[in-house]
């Protein structure tokens, strides 16, 4: 993609609706203001525009990435998940209620699906921050406590949910309703396909949530079918060893 400064911001969006969330980021309206220049834009949202042009270059930068994420460390794939899926979600969260509120407000009263939508983002939003913190204070701090004790680290508390398949369950279920969420708005939206003549915030918001669902089948993928079950197998293990 092509940035240059006499392009306009409208013009720019509609060439990749990615770069909506930049725009948004910096406080640029790519929408109903979007008719002006990128040069003019960046004068009046006191944005540098050689650092705006490299971040809007830098999403079109495939990269591509190959982990055999089945070969790590539980312990690290905790992390990686926090630090990728857990801080993607926070920060597309509030992009995602930004986006959705204002295509409801504006375009509910002829797009009625959009309401609805709107309700299930904020939703869906409320449910995976409940989530995440789970995981982040309780099951993969025990994960981690795990692998520490095997490499010769001693605690002396139990875990209060007993085994580790307890709250594994609980987690999984979560990601079911989530997951069932996200389906829904994907059925009212027409698999996130906007209507013709759409404006640049009823696209984005589209976009992202597309893109917000990806994320979240990598992300519950890693758990349910590599982390979760890894971490039961390892407490079993570690269970036997005491026995002895």
């Amino acid at each position: 993609m092509e940035i240059i400064k006499n392009k306009t911001v409208a013009a720019i969006v509609t060439e990749n609706i990615k770069t909506a969330d930049i725009f948004k980021k910096h406080g640029i309206d790519f929408c109903c203001g979007g008719g002006i220049t990128l040069e003019k834009a960046c004068e009046k949202s006191n944005t540098n525009l050689d650092e705006l042009k490299k971040e809007l270059i830098a999403i079109d930068a495939n990269v591509v990435t190959s982990h055999n994420y089945n070969e790590w460390e539980i312990d690290y794939l905790a992390d990686y998940i926090v630090n990728t899926h857990h801080k993607y979600v926070e920060e597309a969260s509030a992009i995602l209620i930004q986006y959705s509120d204002k295509v409801a407000k504006v375009h509910g009263h002829h797009y009625t699906e959009v309401v609805e939508i709107n309700k299930i983002v904020h939703q869906v939003v409320q449910e995976l921050a409940s989530h995440m913190k789970k995981e982040e204070i309780i099951l993969f701090p025990f994960i981690k406590r795990m692998v520490a004790e095997k490499n010769g680290a001693s605690f002396i508390s139990k875990p209060q949910f007993g085994t580790i398949e307890n709250p594994i369950k609980m987690m999984e279920t979560e990601h079911e309703v989530a997951g069932d969420l996200l389906k829904q708005i994907s059925v009212l939206s027409n698999n996130y396909t906007p209507p013709e003549g759409a404006c640049n915030t009823f696209k984005a918001l589209y976009n992202k949530l597309n893109e917000f669902e990806q994320d979240l089948h990598k992300h519950v993928h890693l758990e349910n079918n590599i982390l979760f079950p890894k971490a039961i197998i390892f407490e079993k293990a570690t269970q036997k060893k005491e026995q002895v």
